[in-house]
């Protein structure tokens, strides 16, 4: 697997709407579950790391937590708060949450969707340990791209393109076999990039929910290039990339593919 460039976090802010309208929701399954793995609810104070255009916070705040969401884009905060703005009990603050002021406020729970591997692994996990009071949790929610033997998976279908305008990019590569990651249940999670904390948390408990979106050959080019490995390339050969992937989605896959993934769910209890 690639290292992992954590400025390429900072790209969304280019497409902070494009991100908001393409990106895969979470099941609304998944909320319930977590409030009751992590014993958060109405009254629940809950810190969100990363809350990118408000896509977790609000299904959080309507479990009747107060929810205080951290985000470091300007742009994406400023978007999210316009879509949280009829929600009384959320609060959008723009921070990195490595530099973030807590101003000594501490939390029943802290919520990290699609952003904890954007945090630095040196600061983040030590600090969520003070942030939260005893016998909270941290839930780590993620949309994992997976495939399934013999079905259509967009990369796979365009693997050649991705080589003639970006030769031997070590970011590309096939996703996950959906069996891979169901395998790694009883840790944080490598497929997902996740550092483990060690003895600061007890081994999370995991859930995962098939979530399938179907794209047309514009669709596709939009999602993708709401995605940081994507938006990290030259724009003319992101451009030239995502142009001949409309058109082979188009022309060979009959303008209809599938972007099948699995919504984690990591809940772990604060250690004593």
């Amino acid at each position: 697997m690639p290292g992992l460039d954590r400025r390429h976090g900072r790209l969304f802010e280019e497409v902070a709407e494009l991100y908001d309208r393409v990106r895969p929701s979470y099941p609304d399954e998944l909320f319930n579950d977590l409030a009751a793995m992590a014993g958060i609810g109405e009254g629940s104070s809950v810190l969100e790391v990363g809350c990118g255009t408000g896509q977790a916070t609000a299904p959080l705040a309507l479990l009747g937590c107060s929810v205080t969401a951290v985000e470091p884009g300007p742009a994406m905060a400023t978007l999210a708060r316009a879509k949280l703005a009829g929600l009384a009990n959320v609060e959008v603050e723009t921070s990195s949450f490595e530099e973030w002021d807590d101003r000594g406020r501490r939390f029943d729970g802290i919520v990290a969707a699609s952003s904890w591997h954007w945090v630095d692994p040196t600061i983040g996990w030590a600090r969520v340990h003070r942030l939260l009071r005893d016998g909270g949790s941290v839930s780590l929610l993620a949309n994992v791209v997976v495939r399934r033997p013999g079905e259509v998976e967009l990369y796979a279908a365009t693997a050649d393109l991705h080589e003639r305008f970006s030769p031997a990019n070590p970011s590309f590569g096939h996703p996950p076999l959906e069996e891979e990651l169901r395998a790694t249940k009883e840790g944080w999670g490598t497929i997902e990039r996740i550092e483990d904390p060690g003895p600061l948390f007890e081994r999370p408990t995991a859930r995962f929910y098939p979530n399938l979106q179907w794209l047309d050959g514009n669709g596709a080019a939009d999602l993708l290039g709401s995605i940081s490995i994507y938006r990290s390339l030259d724009p003319e050969v992101r451009s030239g990339l995502l142009d001949a992937i409309v058109e082979r989605v188009r022309t060979a896959m009959g303008d209809r593919v599938p972007r099948r993934y699995l919504s984690v769910l990591r809940v772990g209890r604060r250690a004593m």
